[in-house]
């Protein structure tokens, strides 16, 4: 891995945002089934709740329960046909307006410790006294998944998706951040930081959250927080 002096704003824009967008289209017909903890966690809020998705992709989640109201925001321009174009570290809401954040597999794109643990700050900043964030990352501990990854692996990886070509795409050059091999087949890698067991609580608590729920679910380690007592 590349030492952390390269990691940041322009390494996440390369390995993270541009990649997003040249696969939206195709990553978003893959998302259209809510998982079973964030469909709980967001059918148990009171009526009249009112909250953020943030990096809610193509706003699978935005409907969930009718008797909330969901602000999404991305920061691929391309997968927010619903949704507001935002940063996960610049949110464009008011500070302790809202009843509750989720932020589903964006954390972990990330591409520093500090810039995580500023990202989880950033959503808990948006909450009222009272209210609630779950927060969803790839865990490191997938030994039962297709990756296959344990404890011993790196925790920094690039990811690929495959997307299938055509005839076409064989004879067409591929874009930055693309490689194509002879089926036309393109793989645009993607940048993860794994968390490991407890990771995730601790950088909650580092952002100034009060862990009340934790656990893992489907190759991902989640989390609720609160914001801590003052």
């Amino acid at each position: 891995m590349a030492d952390a002096e390269a990691h940041g704003e322009g390494y996440e824009e390369r390995n993270v945002h541009v990649v997003y967008e040249q696969i939206a289209s195709h990553f978003s017909s893959t998302r259209y089934k809510p998982w079973p903890i964030i469909e709980r966690f967001l059918k148990d809020l009171p009526n009249g709740s009112v909250g953020l998705d943030v990096g809610c992709g193509n706003g699978k989640y935005l409907a969930i329960n009718p008797s909330i109201y969901i602000v999404g925001s991305d920061r691929s321009t391309n997968l927010t046909g619903i949704a507001s174009l935002a940063d996960i570290l610049d949110l464009p809401h008011p500070l302790h307006a809202f009843d509750f954040a989720i932020s589903i597999a964006v954390v972990h794109h990330l591409s520093t410790p500090e810039r995580r643990v500023q990202a989880i700050k950033s959503m808990l900043d948006t909450l009222k006294p009272d209210g609630k964030a779950l927060i969803y990352v790839w865990a490191l501990e997938q030994e039962s998944s297709r990756r296959g990854w344990t404890e011993q692996d790196d925790q920094d990886v690039m990811v690929p998706w495959v997307m299938r070509g055509s005839k076409k795409d064989r004879t067409t050059k591929g874009e930055s951040g693309e490689d194509r091999d002879q089926n036309g087949d393109r793989t645009f890698h993607r940048y993860y930081h794994l968390y490991r067991k407890g990771e995730l609580e601790h950088d909650m608590k580092a952002a100034g959250g009060h862990v009340l729920q934790a656990g893992y679910e489907k190759d991902n380690w989640w989390a609720v927080a609160g914001l801590s007592p003052q």
